[in-house]
């Protein structure tokens, strides 16, 4: 008979988190820093090769999908604070969870953050300070937009996100779906919010080049944090007085 006690399965939780926030910052960072802009040159002409802004968004749309596919059955696949505290929000997570997710995301955030960081300072004449795919607003937007407008979208990009992966997850939807659901939503809210803040809708993310990257990213740190859960909390709160609450799995007692 499996171990089900809760040391094991909190374990297991713990690693399926970590490795997974983990996933999605190496892929969806690491593209943005390794691949989204590079130049050829042929016949002494500069031509942009990189994956540019859509490939950017892709690879975090994947990293979901195939974390979301490989974990999901053991955590549930949140991968960000936002989610965790908005499934609380929802009834579908105990808060006396919420801590043990929140620590594991952040720490494989960082950990893949600094992947990153020392790859990329493997190649000649490479910067970390304002390189390393953080969100920001401001002086810090990657198209100049304001703090006002920052707080903004993260926070509806953040409440549709939360608001979908409770729609997929609930037992009313299609079975085995909710990963391409989720993983497309992501994709989409990139390509909306890259130019904007550089797209967060995740705390962990944030965090986990923002000390890397410097150049303002640090003290910017705080408004990738609120909007999110905020965002979080609007849907969680909103998610079953507007459609009825069926979780696919039963809150644990």
């Amino acid at each position: 008979m499996a171990d089900t006690s809760p040391a094991p399965r909190t374990l297991a939780v713990v690693a399926a988190e970590f490795i997974g926030t983990f996933w999605l910052v190496l892929g969806g960072c690491g593209t943005a820093v390794f691949a989204a802009v590079q130049v050829a040159q042929a016949d002494t002409l500069d031509i942009p090769v990189g994956v540019g802004y859509l490939g950017v968004a892709i690879a975090f749309g994947l990293t979901v999908v195939t974390g979301a596919y490989a974990v999901a059955h053991i955590s549930g696949a949140h991968f960000n604070p936002a989610v965790s505290v908005g499934a609380a929000v929802a009834g579908r997570l105990p808060w006396a969870q919420v801590p043990v997710y929140l620590i594991s995301q952040v720490i494989g955030g960082l950990v893949a953050g600094a992947v990153i960081f020392v790859v990329a300072s493997g190649k000649d004449g490479f910067s970390a300070t304002g390189n390393m795919a953080a969100n920001g607003y401001g002086a810090h937007s990657p198209d100049g937009y304001s703090l006002v407008s920052a707080l903004i979208i993260e926070i509806i990009l953040s409440a549709i996100f939360i608001w979908v992966i409770l729609g997929v997850t609930d037992r009313r939807a299609p079975a085995g779906f909710a990963p391409l659901g989720i993983g497309l939503t992501l994709t989409l809210i990139h390509l909306i919010s890259i130019p904007i803040t550089n797209t967060s809708v995740n705390p962990a993310r944030s965090t986990a080049v923002a000390f890397f990257n410097g150049d303002g990213a640090p003290g910017q740190l705080w408004m990738f944090w609120v909007a999110p859960l905020v965002g979080a909390a609007i849907a969680g709160v909103l998610y079953g007085p507007l459609f009825g609450e069926k979780s696919r799995t039963p809150v644990p007692a």
